[in-house]
């Protein structure tokens, strides 16, 4: 059987699809998967098995400059490959209009949420079979069951299986080292940036590196400050997507901000703390046995805002101030120990 996935972004959202394509597999042998992604995350599909034929879309890019894109032809030769096979079903696991259109240029049956379940309920209108999934499940539910339904398995009662950890290098002799996933497009999901200096300092006493990835200037320069502030941290070198799994997949410990690289951790079984502002966890926080998930506590958190309007006087989100770096450092230390509550 030949399915192509049709779910392009974000990061952390790619990551939640990958439980049900286990499911998928575990259920249907000899399932294989085509998947269209951004091509900013067209590397994740590669991580799992199931998934044959990786087709990148440049929907953030084309959006920039929509009329080159279709005088270049680039809109053409995704449409063409796009076309090249024809598919026994299509999910559409995004449900915006945007990936329904991607659905509908391509030749098989067409299925995804109902109007009830998806976040777009015009593009509910693109599919042949439309599937009823309640709102109130966590993100990767919503998914293995949307999967369970098109392809018509019972969905499992397991824990999620993402189905990429076998993909990476398993750890080899070296000094114990912690991620620090500090970056995020959201200003008010940012912890503040001496908090995490005092947090390198703690984990340091305790005999750990710290690595910090980056992924832009922005990102750089900040990675660099704090790593100033402790000989044990360091700022890493450009990493692709597949680098910094890597690095991830190897740690002692992962600590991050609420971003698509700590959904990575999660679903690659790495033990992790990761911390809730502005945002909340309950259908799309970070999920498992070596998963904690700290939130504020504060009146005004969540207040699902990309910019915080609760400032203290040095311009951070004020509601930071009840997660405490060593509160931080004390949950993720349980974890790693085997301790954790």
């Amino acid at each position: 059987m030949r399915v192509l996935l049709v779910k392009t972004s974000s990061l952390g959202d790619l990551i939640h699809t990958l439980p049900a394509l286990t499911d998928a597999a575990a259920a249907i042998p000899g399932i294989r998967f085509d998947w269209v992604a951004e091509e900013a995350f067209s590397e994740i599909p590669r991580w799992h098995p199931a998934v044959d034929r990786i087709i990148p879309i440049a929907l953030r890019r084309w959006r920039k400059a929509i009329w080159r894109a279709f005088t270049s032809g680039e809109i053409g030769e995704f449409r063409q490959t796009l076309q090249e096979r024809e598919y026994d079903l299509i999910i559409d696991a995004q449900g915006l209009m945007k990936s329904a259109l991607v659905a509908k240029m391509a030749r098989g049956l067409r299925c995804g949420y109902d109007t009830d379940s998806i976040r777009d309920p015009r593009a509910a209108t693109f599919y042949q079979q439309q599937l009823a999934v309640s709102r109130d499940l966590h993100a990767i539910d919503r998914v293995r069951q949307l999967f369970a339904l098109a392809l018509g398995y019972d969905l499992p009662d397991t824990a999620d299986d993402a189905g990429i950890r076998q993909h990476f290098k398993t750890a080899e002799n070296r000094s114990p080292y912690i991620v620090l996933l500090h970056g995020t497009t959201w200003p008010s999901k940012h912890w503040p940036e001496h908090n995490w200096s005092q947090l390198t300092q703690l984990a340091a006493a305790d005999g750990y590196q710290l690595r910090l990835p980056w992924g832009n200037a922005a990102e750089q320069s900040r990675a660099e400050r704090i790593a100033k502030s402790c000989d044990s941290a360091s700022a890493m070198p450009p990493l692709s997507l597949s680098e910094v799994a890597q690095q991830i997949a190897t740690a002692n410990g992962v600590i991050g901000i609420d971003t698509g690289l700590s959904h990575l951790a999660s679903a690659l079984g790495v033990p992790a703390v990761t911390l809730y502002g502005a945002t909340q966890p309950e259908l799309t926080g970070t999920r498992g046995s070596r998963q904690k998930n700290l939130q504020v506590n504060a009146t005004c958190a969540p207040c699902m805002k990309r910019h915080c309007d609760q400032l203290n006087e040095a311009g951070e989100p004020s509601c930071y101030s009840t997660l405490p770096p060593e509160q931080v450092w004390s949950e993720i230390s349980q974890i790693m120990q085997g301790n954790a509550r």
